[in-house]
């Protein structure tokens, strides 16, 4: 299986544009999409307080599997249930979950409300995907476990380390799910997993979860596990204000899995089972966005093909161009000649404007200009005093550039609003273009 990781913790993208989307995933060899909603997901009753002012409706969730379906992409979702969980313990109500009390990161597992919680919203998620045969319960990076005073307390008393204690709470979930969805089968990450001894391992999970592993792959085989899945990036994974997909960057991740999965057979009975393409769009709840979803379209393509083809031969290469409309790819520039033809294009091109050009120019202009820095400057500015004479000789310049680039953002945030939701915009506006147009437009504020 190849899932493409939809992560909607941050720019969750309309419907409307995943309508466009789900053809291309399946046209470059993607067949099936690992979706995790955390808060726009349409939770209802006593979870309705986790659901973001612009989650999808159960209409939309519907509409997406509809989708799938239709382009045969077989729908994950995905479930946090230890870590990464600050959308739900950022609420009041659920502080009293925490494992450390002043940190949002990851569920205390010693209350028994942790457990009643994950229930209710693994059942109104998993209610909603009946078509789905598998879950992923995430399960990584549960930050803080075993600083808390009741996790201490369960360690002295049950001669435990965090090891045991993070499987005994996986366990229940994993028993939890069994018990209640006959089938079903579960994903989770697997970094926790790697500090934890063989006969743990085989003695907690083996019959119920495949672990999406990293190189680890001797010690599952000797755990007793009899498949794994890989997880690969085709972004956000370069840092956590990363604006543009660096190409060669996530084609070298994918090259180096592959060399992995030619290993897999020698170590019989594990078998491959499937890859993960993750698409981070946040670090986590609270951190700001990386790269939107159209900008790294060409990324995705390139690692779903080199996957597909076994390598990014010529073969891989030609099916990229021609399904997304381009000329040719430059993959140690991260750019690409053409027009090119694929969902969300436009933004593609704007964006690379954005990231390329829009701080350099508007620095240059203030430096460059010498009117500017000697008679001009903030000083001035602060006291409305200036010699007209030397401020009309860099006039001109300075109202084309800002109304330039004015018109320019109005148009980049038209073709933004038109495949995400307002928070959205307003978020990359603030984040990647204010910073520098608002120096800008003060400076053309305090000339006027």
């Amino acid at each position: 299986m190849r899932l493409v990781h939809l992560d909607l913790k941050g720019a969750a993208p309309r419907v409307s544009y995943l309508e466009q989307v789900f053809p291309l995933l399946s046209q470059l060899g993607a067949n099936g999409v690992l979706v995790e909603y955390e808060d726009m997901f349409p939770f209802k009753g006593e979870l309705e307080i986790l659901r973001s002012p612009y989650a999808y409706s159960e209409e939309d969730i519907e509409r997406i599997q509809q989708l799938a379906e239709q382009h045969k992409l077989e729908v994950v979702p995905l479930v946090q249930t230890f870590g990464h969980v600050e959308f739900i313990l950022k609420h009041e109500k659920y502080q009293y979950l925490r494992e450390v009390e002043r940190f949002p990161n990851s569920f205390n597992p010693h209350v028994p409300d942790t457990l009643a919680l994950l229930k209710s919203i693994l059942s109104q998620v998993i209610e909603k995907h009946r078509r789905s045969t598998w879950i992923h319960i995430g399960a990584d990076e549960v930050f803080h476990l075993g600083e808390g005073m009741d996790s201490k307390n369960w360690m002295s008393h049950n001669k435990g380390d965090v090891g045991t204690m993070y499987l005994k709470h996986i366990k229940e979930v994993l028993g939890f799910l069994t018990a209640q969805y006959w089938g079903l089968r579960v994903l989770m990450w697997d970094d926790m997993l790697r500090k934890i001894s063989v006969g743990a391992l085989r003695v907690a999970l083996v019959a119920h979860a495949c672990p999406t592993a990293v190189p680890f792959l001797t010690k599952y085989v000797e755990s007793g596990f009899e498949a794994v899945w890989f997880a690969s990036a085709f972004k956000g994974t370069t840092g956590p204000a990363q604006a543009w997909t660096p190409l060669s960057y996530h084609l070298k991740n994918h090259l180096s899995w592959l060399k992995v999965m030619q290993a897999v057979p020698r170590l019989a009975p594990l078998r491959l089972q499937g890859v993960v393409l993750t698409g981070w769009q946040r670090y986590d709840h609270y951190s700001v966005l990386c790269e939107l979803l159209p900008v790294s379209i060409p990324s995705l393509a390139i690692c779903l093909q080199t996957l597909v083809n076994g390598g990014f031969t010529e073969e891989a290469k030609r099916k990229v161009l021609d399904v997304l409309g381009l000329e040719s790819v430059q993959l140690e520039q991260s750019t690409c000649e053409g027009r090119g033809a694929f969902p969300g294009v436009e933004i593609y091109h704007m964006v690379e404007q954005v990231n390329g050009h829009l701080k350099e120019s508007i620095l240059k202009a203030q430096e460059e200009e010498s009117a500017i820095k000697g008679w001009f400057s903030p000083y001035h500015r602060k006291r409305q005093f200036g010699n007209p004479r030397n401020m009309e000789s860099f006039g001109s310049k300075v109202l084309k550039l800002h109304e330039d680039w004015e018109s320019f953002i109005r148009d980049l945030r038209a073709q933004l609003e038109s495949i995400y939701f307002p928070d959205t915009v307003e978020e990359w506006m603030e984040e990647n273009v204010n910073p520098y147009l608002d120096q800008l437009r003060d400076l053309v504020r305090d000339y006027r």
